[in-house]
Parts: C-alpha cells; structure tokens; sequence
C-alpha cells in the first residue's frame, strides 16, 4: 500500500470515530434532559399552588345602594344633606325652586271654585227649564239649551280640577326624598345649581350590606363553587378576612379594573364572582382588594 492510500484509509477512520462520539454525546444530552423533566414533574407542588388569586372591589348589594335623581328640572332650591351623613327612608334630601308652578296651581284651585258655582248655577237654571217645559210655558229648545250648559260647566269643573291635580303632581316631584335607608356616599349638585331632569343628586348605601365583587380569570371559571371558602387581604392591612363564594354569574366579561399586578394580562375576561364577608371590614366601599379561593374548602 502506498503513502498516500495510507493518509486516506487513516482520514477515513477519524471521520467515523467523529460522527460516533457525536452520536453519543447528543443522546447524552437527550437523556440528560429528560431526566431534569422527570425530576421537575416529580418535584412536590408548594402548598397553596392550586388556589385562585384575583383582585376585587368591596361594592354594597344591589337593592343597598341607590342614585337618587330628580324626576323634573329646575333650580335647586336647597339641598339638606352632606357627604357621610346617615339618612332614614323619606327623608328630604333636596327642593327645588317651583314658584311659578305653585301660582300656577292657586290660579288652578280659584279657576275651580269658579267652576263649581256655575255649575250650581246652571243645574238650577236646568231644573227651573225642565219645570217651565212640563207647563208648556217654553219651549223645548230653550230646555236643551239649558241642559247643554249644565253639562258644559261640569265638564269644564272636571278638565280644572284635573289641571290642579297635575300641578300638585309637579310639586310634588320638586321635593327629593331618600328611598332607602343608608349613608350619602356621594354628591354630586349644590344649593343654587340646575337641575336637570334625571341628573344625579347624590348617592345612598347601607354601609351594613357590603361584599366583594372579584374578577375571577375566565380560565379558572370552572374551578369556581358556591360556598367556597376566600381569603380576603387589601394592601396596607396586615390582618386578612374570611369571605365564601354566594354568586356564580352565567357569562364572562371584560376585566372591568386594570390588574395591580403587571404581569397579569389586561385584555381577559373575567368571572364576576360574588363574595359574602364572615365579618365587618374596616375597608371604604370601592376599595381594591385581593382575594384568595380555595376550591373544594368549606367555611
């Protein structure tokens, strides 16, 4: 064999002992990795991994909270409540300034009495009209004139009286009282501002009927359950509060408050889930809180 077939029989002998050791390194290395999964998967779960962490709001039950409105528009004559004041159901919480209308209603009322008297007036020319017709002493179109304008004057008695009824309907609007009981959160108009009709007034809530409305990811949807038991924790607090889950709403929405957290995704839906307190909080209504479900546990 010549030198050169030497070299190339060599050269060739090294290539395949390359291509072999790349061989094994690579399954070294596949194996390697699966090992590091196996032992990954294998690794205990740290406690509390299966809990549902959302953020919330401390809101006041539906029928707790109202935003009372006027029905009319007009001047504000006075408003009698201030922002934390406590109010019982009835009570006035503004006027407005109607003037106008309630001299519109005296004329009204004077425009009735008038009314009422010729009605007795023309009631009696009727009945001394129908007396005269039995004697043949006038005729009977004289009678029919006398019953057309009995029956006119009632009728303009009734159109009068129900103008005065709709005045006093008016007026009665320009007063605004509570509809329930509970403390003004908000207000929104001053003495002496316009009103328009169906502008907001102020706000009542029963601070004694409160909850947490939490926005519960739609991915952890089906893992929600009545009843269940929630950690309650708002920043600043170091003491946390004790809730269960009371309301499971049909459909998803969109996240209706940006997430504290960065690194939660703004452009989800969200579960409005609705959670009783076990006990006062010392929080204010709207206050963001973080809530922490613990499905399968109970109360």
């Amino acid at each position: 064999m010549s030198i050169l077939e030497t070299l190339k029989a060599r050269g060739s002998l090294l290539v395949f002992a390359g291509l072999g050791l790349s061989v094994l390194g690579y399954e070294w290395r596949q194996a390697k990795n699966d090992t590091l999964v196996a032992s990954a998967l294998a690794k205990p779960k740290p406690a509390g991994a299966a809990n549902i962490l959302a953020e919330g709001r401390l809101v006041a039950y539906p029928d707790a909270a109202v935003t009372v409105a006027s029905e009319r528009s007009g001047k504000l004559l006075r408003v009698l409540v201030q922002e934390r004041a406590h109010v019982e159901a009835g009570d006035v919480l503004a006027e407005l300034d109607v003037s106008e209308q309630r001299a519109a209603l005296r004329e009204a009322q004077a425009r009735v009495k008038e009314a009422e008297s010729d009605v007795v007036y023309r009631k009696k020319e009727h009945q001394r009209s129908q007396q005269l017709l039995a004697q043949n002493v006038v005729a009977r179109v004289e009678f029919d004139r006398s019953e057309h304008d009995a029956d006119g004057a009632t009728r303009r008695r009734t159109s009068l009286l129900a103008t005065v009824s709709r005045l006093e309907a008016e007026l009665a609007k320009a007063t605004i009282t509570a509809p329930i009981s509970g403390t003004v959160t908000s207000r929104f108009a001053d003495t002496g501002a316009y009103l328009a009709a169906g502008a907001p007034l102020v706000t009542i809530a029963d601070l004694r009927r409160l909850r947490i409305q939490a926005e519960v990811g739609e991915f952890d949807a089906a893992r929600v359950a009545l009843g269940e038991s929630v950690t309650i924790r708002a920043e600043g607090y170091s003491a946390s509060w004790q809730g269960g889950v009371e309301e499971i709403p049909e459909e998803v929405v969109a996240r209706q408050a940006r997430p504290l957290d960065p690194s939660r995704p703004v452009d989800t839906r969200v579960l409005l889930v609705k959670i009783k307190l076990n006990e006062p909080l010392p929080l204010k209504l709207g206050q963001r809180v973080e809530v922490e479900l613990r499905p399968g546990a109970r109360p």
